[in-house]
């Protein structure tokens, strides 16, 4: 047998795997066609996206930089803070039960339109493959042919090509956490300045590549979770991809017998996943839509009507009629509604120029001496702007004759900076009323930012303080 010879797929083995357990390497035939057309904009569009956003200015901030040095997580215009990182829970929950509704509705749309790891595979590095080696059945001849100077020539060129474009990947992931200006400069002060950047940096160029130069489809039946989750997601009413065997049975040459399928193989020769549409839906599906490109151009040119093999779901294909909307979909749709919805509310809330919080010196509750009640209190500013900020604190709501020692004294944040300061509230014995509310003030830049905060000054009985004298 040729080292790698054509595979018939069936539904007792995955294609991409042989039988004693190696990597069966796929060659998927270009095709052309409205979809793949709207696919490759989609993902080159979705690449611009990446790229773009570490270098597009939002409030100050990139759109969406993790600072993880700084504690700082700027997203599309929202500064949290790392006590604030449990309203991703809600983020998390909505943008999940959405694509369970897509899901539930469209199929792996995802998988074959969205999905990171398949647009960087079929729109980065499968071109690099086609640019280098050619097409489906060129890549085959040259698998199989003898080691020579040109084969070499291309491996090397390939690979190097490989390395580049999964270096520069992660390189753009890694400007997510480190700010553009600082890791251009880290690369300019070379390796061993920045050691834990470069050393990320480079295990995860060396993932990418082994991942898109090796592993490939793989990842997509092994080890993503999505694909598993497919059969749980999806009923009869589903859009998925499928073959109407009502129309394309019994196959064979166009003429010869009365079904529409003419048993070419166009369909499995440009599946990236190895698989045989006409089987059924399948695991190893990720909707990408090339084999309805593929049929369709067949049936353009034996004069039959396209939709052979199309976006269906298995009643339409059976010819029974397709509910849109059911209960898992209503479901997932609420969900999904719900938890955005929170998020969205949350971090309006939390989307605050500045954080201020006020607490509680550890020790004593108050002190008591033989003129005065004294509490202490803790404050901490953070200034989440790009521009220093002004500071002032007073007390308020607090009764006659009390003091504030710390306060009321101007101050400077830097950009993107914190402050920790000691107030201390003074109460003198004769205007000392017993326990109670006071509130603090804190503006920033005068008509900028504006925040209050209660606490509750302690202290004893005021029947039991000895009364100065008159």
């Amino acid at each position: 047998m040729q080292i790698n010879a054509p595979k018939r797929p069936n539904l007792d083995s995955v294609t991409s795997v042989n039988s004693d357990g190696s990597h069966y390497i796929l060659h998927p035939h270009d095709v052309r066609g409205r979809f793949t057309t709207a696919r490759q904009i989609f993902g080159y569009l979705l690449l611009a996206v990446y790229v773009l956003l570490p270098w597009i200015p939002v409030n100050g901030a990139p759109a969406l930089f993790l600072d993880v040095e700084h504690r700082r997580f700027h997203i599309f215009g929202i500064t949290l803070l790392p006590q604030d990182l449990w309203v991703m829970f809600f983020a998390i929950t909505g943008l999940g039960f959405s694509l369970f509704c897509i899901t539930s509705l469209l199929g792996r749309l995802w998988c074959g339109w969205a999905c990171p790891y398949t647009v960087f595979l079929e729109h980065i590095f499968r071109r690099i493959e086609r640019l280098i080696d050619g097409d489906g059945p060129k890549r085959r001849a040259l698998e199989n042919a003898a080691w020579s100077p040109n084969k070499i020539m291309r491996r090397v060129v390939k690979q190097l090509l490989y390395v580049l474009f999964a270096a520069i990947i992660a390189h753009v992931f890694m400007s997510y956490f480190v700010s553009l200006p600082r890791l251009y400069d880290y690369v300019k002060e070379g390796p061993l300045a920045h050691a834990t950047v470069f050393t990320i940096i480079t295990v995860l160029t060396a993932i990418l590549w082994f991942c898109f130069s090796s592993f490939r489809e793989q990842f997509c039946i092994m080890m993503c979770p999505y694909g598993r989750l497919q059969s749980a997601l999806t009923d009869d009413d589903t859009m998925i991809i499928g073959y109407d065997s009502l129309r394309g049975e019994p196959r064979g040459a166009k003429g010869k017998t009365s079904g529409a399928c003419i048993d070419c193989r166009r369909c499995v020769n440009v599946c990236p996943t190895g698989i045989d549409i006409r089987n059924g839906l399948q695991l190893e599906c990720i909707g990408c839509s090339a084999c309805v490109d593929a049929c369709d151009e067949i049936m353009d040119k034996i004069n039959e009507p396209r939709g052979l093999v199309r976006y269906d779901s298995l009643k339409g294909l059976n010819k029974e009629k397709r509910r849109i909307m059911r209960p898992r979909v209503y479901a997932y749709m609420i969900l999904g509604i719900l938890g955005l919805v929170v998020m969205s509310c949350i971090a309006y809330n939390r989307a605050r120029p500045y954080h201020a919080e006020f607490s509680r010196m550890r020790g004593a509750a108050y002190y008591v001496d033989a003129s005065s009640v004294r509490n202490v209190f803790q404050y901490r500013i953070i200034n989440k702007r790009q521009q220093a900020a002004t500071f002032t604190i007073r007390m308020t709501g607090a009764p006659a004759g009390y003091s504030l020692s710390g306060g009321d004294v101007p101050f400077e944040i830097p950009a993107h900076g914190e402050t920790k300061r000691t107030l201390v509230v003074i109460a003198p014995t004769g205007s000392y009323q017993g326990p109670g509310d006071i509130r603090f003030d804190v503006e920033a830049n005068p008509g900028d930012f504006h925040f209050e905060e209660t606490l509750k000054f302690l202290g004893p009985d005021p029947r039991t303080l000895q009364q100065p004298p008159q």
